[in-house]
């Protein structure tokens, strides 16, 4: 094993834990998580510069999660309303799938333009997983910032 491949595992395994610490204390504060994943969305992005990822070629993957999350988000919120606990879980479930298929589209689409303009967007352990995880947080964040405001 190489040394960037370790620093990589590492950094991805911190990340779950802070995301999963700070995630869990807000719990019973749920006004400020929305904002709380944007700015654990941020961290993870902030989280590549030691490794000089170019940032422009992990838009696919934050764009994968921004829309995977925001939609799954969307849906479990609309199902808890509706069902309580098993309609959370059941529109979860089928929002995840749902927009595994849609973001799969625009992610595929965002890498094939990415190439056409020379913007090398290689799929590397570290970028897919990172551009994810914000992209999870930073799509989810901005639908729990919002649902605190209007109130869904």
């Amino acid at each position: 094993m190489n040394k960037n491949f370790l620093l990589s595992v590492l950094n991805i395994l911190m990340l779950c834990l802070i995301i999963g610490a700070v995630s869990v204390s807000f719990i019973e504060d749920t006004r400020w998580i929305g904002l709380v994943l944007i700015i654990l969305a941020l961290l993870c992005v902030i989280s590549l510069i030691p490794f000089k990822v170019d940032l422009k070629s992990v838009l696919p993957d934050i764009l994968f999660g921004i829309i995977d999350n925001g939609i799954l988000a969307i849906l479990a919120i609309f199902g808890g309303h509706f069902a309580g606990v098993v309609g959370a879980i059941i529109g979860g479930v089928v929002g995840n799938a749902i927009t595994d298929g849609l973001a799969g589209i625009l992610e595929g689409h965002m890498a094939e333009k990415l190439r056409e303009r020379f913007i090398p967007e290689e799929r590397t352990m570290l970028k897919s997983a990172v551009g994810k995880m914000a992209g999870c947080l930073l799509g989810a964040g901005v639908v729990l910032a919002l649902n605190s405001v209007i109130g869904f």
